[in-house]
């Protein structure tokens, strides 16, 4: 999938997807520098990191976000952008997250933790197949094309299928969530989650996948907008909750690239052909 450009301009938007991604690891880039500490994006260091060790990847992670979302609004440094990107964040999936998966306890949050770094991978490997260019397709065939947007679609969708079932396995911690004014808080907790694994699953099978994904958006901007909104109006947040509002932006700055990875695909067909 090629990008849209607009004339000779240097900016380089390949969808609105990619500006909104692009917007937010700025943003993302920007708070992890002002706060001097690991946004919540990223996975926790194991016990015992050095401190000197540790503050020099807070930064190193800051100032990726910072650079790549800079550079990928760039004609000319967007293919690069993407692909320091996608590469930094598959080292941090598999020597932290995967392996967090099978030595953490309880093993359905560390799952979580896989599912929120995947989905932001995911759309960084979208955005490397859309700005790849010859070189990458002759050297690294397998990670560019149809293959790498499978790619990105399946780690999306194995993303997906851990936080719904957090939804049911924390309910109380879900309804907590929930507004007051909607009834029975309980049913939308269990609906939002079937709706996370119900998408999860159209997305790693194929079958209505564009129309999984851009419902996923609409429901990670509705957590947004309905549950996190009024909260920071309110200034009623903890530092934890704080953390939350900044990820489910950000997995719905991911979320959006990998729907429009769908825009030639039918709306109710199956997107692996």
């Amino acid at each position: 999938m090629s990008s849209e450009n607009t004339g000779g301009s240097a900016i380089r938007i390949a969808s609105v997807g990619h500006a909104v991604f692009a917007v937010t690891l700025i943003g993302l880039g920007i708070l992890g520098l002002i706060k001097g500490d690991f946004g919540p994006t990223w996975p926790s260091l194991p016990k015992g990191t050095p401190a000197a060790v540790r503050e020099t990847l807070v930064y190193l992670c800051a100032l990726v976000y910072l650079g790549c979302g800079i550079g990928l609004l760039w004609r000319r440094t967007a293919a690069v952008a993407s692909r320091v990107l996608l590469g930094y964040l598959l080292v941090w999936l598999l020597l932290f997250r995967v392996p967090q998966v099978f030595y953490l306890h309880p093993t359905l949050l560390a799952a979580w933790g896989f599912g929120q770094t995947a989905l932001i991978v995911a759309a960084a490997w979208v955005l490397y197949v859309w700005f790849a260019g010859d070189r990458d397709a002759q050297r690294f065939g397998f990670a560019t094309g149809e293959n790498g947007l499978r790619i990105a679609r399946v780690l999306c969708g194995l993303a997906l299928i851990p936080f719904g079932l957090a939804h049911f396995v924390y309910l109380k911690e879900t309804v907590v969530l929930i507004p007051g004014w909607p009834p029975s808080p309980d049913f939308w907790a269990y609906l939002t989650g079937a709706a996370f694994v119900a998408a999860g699953l159209a997305i790693l099978s194929g079958v209505w996948a564009r129309l999984a994904a851009t419902l996923l958006v609409l429901q990670l901007a509705g957590f947004a907008l309905i549950v996190w909104l009024p909260r920071v109006v309110t200034g009623n947040l903890s530092a934890f909750q704080w953390g939350e509002v900044v990820t489910t932006v950000a997995l719905m700055a991911a979320a959006w690239v990998v729907a429009d990875s769908y825009r030639d695909k039918p709306w109710l067909g199956w997107a692996w052909r």
